[in-house]
Formats: structure tokens, C-alpha cells, sequence
């Protein structure tokens, strides 16, 4: 009897090319954002200034690659009657964590965001990953999954803050822009702010410009 060979499939790359796309597809062609619409509370919450903007980034980013992790490995052990209760079990958990490091380390920034990052729990692009992706593939391709979706939640909800705080506030990360500029043309030069950025208003005014953009330049059609 002759022994059969079995061939062995080589290996995918770490960052194959079907790899490299759960990162980078998220970012513009499949934003969370401005493509899919979710985690938009947030997005118009919290980017009145960029510091607290981007510690609700960092955030983010954490309990998706995280929880994503999380649940890729517990996928096959967790029964389908219950998944749900489980991966917010997962997400509240982490959640928690960011809550307790921030209320040790920068308190000042726990207590503007501490409702917010709450909020992460409920956030739909977390939910929704764990639910189209992290229950159906591998841990390392859930981690680039999450990884992927969090920045391209990040960016968008940094690009926002810093419209409304340089044109509300005339600053950028507390710095102020405006009176710099200011005092390179003199006393008598003075640039205005436009409150508006700082409301409600104005947030949705800065992310429907970015959802415009975005979609005039991918050529993305609603259904």
C-alpha cells in the first residue's frame, strides 16, 4: 500500500493582502462612520475639543480589538441562545477597565467623558463586529478587524473635534490658534469664532460635510 501525501497549504502572510483590507477597508470604503452610520453619538458628544476626543479614541480602539480578541477565542464554546449576553458581558467588562484606569490616572478627563465611555458598551460598531466578524473567524483576523474599524471610527471623530474647536474655540488641543495668529498682524487684526461650532449644530453640520466628501469621493450609493 502506498502511503498518501497530503499536501499542506502554506501558511497566509501576517499581513496578507486580504489581511492588509480588514484594516485599511474600514478606513475609507467602509468607514463605520460615514459609510455605515454608526457610533454617531459619540461622534457628535464629544468632539467639542480634541483631547477628550481623542481619549474616547484610544478608548475605542482598546474594547474593539479587545472584546474582538475575546470573543474569537470563546467562539465555539459560546452557545448561540446567549452570545449576545456574553459579548456584552465581554464589552462592559472592558469598558469598566478604561472607566477605573482614567478615574486613577486623569481624573479631570473621567469626569467629562465618564458617561460617554459608558456608552462604549452600547456602541454599534463594537456590537456589530463582534457579531459579523470575531463569533465567525480566527483571533488574529479579529483583532486587524477591530483594529481596522476603531481607527476608522477614530480619525472621523478627530477630524470633526478639530473643525469644531479651531472655528468654536480658536484653538487646536487647548493651544490658541487664533491669538497666535493674531499677534502676527498686529492688535487690530482679531479672528472671530463661530459658536455654532460648539452646539449640537455645528457637529452635525462638520460630520454631514465629512459623510459628503467621503461619499462624493468613493462614489458610495445609499440603498
Amino acid at each position: 500500500m502506498s502511503a498518501e501525501t497530503i499536501e499542506k497549504k502554506p501558511a497566509e502572510a501576517l499581513l496578507s493582502k486580504r489581511r492588509k483590507k480588514l484594516v485599511t477597508d474600514p478606513l475609507i470604503d467602509d468607514n463605520p462612520v460615514t459609510i455605515q452610520v454608526l457610533g454617531i453619538c459619540s461622534a457628535l458628544a464629544v468632539t467639542t475639543q480634541m483631547k477628550p476626543t481623542l481619549v474616547m479614541a484610544i478608548a475605542v480602539i482598546f474594547v474593539i480589538v479587545m472584546s474582538n480578541f475575546l470573543i474569537s477565542l470563546m467562539r465555539n464554546t459560546i452557545p448561540s441562545r446567549v452570545r449576545i449576553i456574553v459579548q456584552l458581558a465581554v464589552v462592559a467588562t472592558l469598558v469598566t477597565l478604561v472607566n477605573e484606569v482614567l478615574k486613577a490616572f486623569a481624573y479631570d478627563m473621567y469626569k467629562e467623558l465618564s458617561v460617554f465611555v459608558g456608552l462604549i458598551i452600547t456602541n454599534c460598531i463594537v456590537m456589530g463586529r463582534l457579531e459579523a466578524f470575531a463569533l465567525g473567524n480566527k483571533p488574529y483576523d479579529s483583532i486587524l478587524d477591530g483594529f481596522g474599524s476603531a481607527l476608522g471610527y477614530s480619525w472621523i471623530i478627530l477630524t470633526v473635534a478639530f473643525f469644531r474647536e479651531l472655528l468654536g474655540s480658536g484653538a487646536v488641543f487647548g493651544i490658541p490658534i487664533y491669538d497666535y495668529i493674531s499677534g502676527l498682524f498686529g492688535p487690530d487684526f482679531q479672528l472671530a469664532t463661530n459658536g455654532l461650532m460648539v452646539s449640537p449644530v455645528g457637529a452635525f453640520m462638520v460630520l454631514g460635510l465629512l459623510i459628503w466628501v467621503q461619499r462624493t469621493k468613493t462614489g458610495y450609493v445609499e440603498h
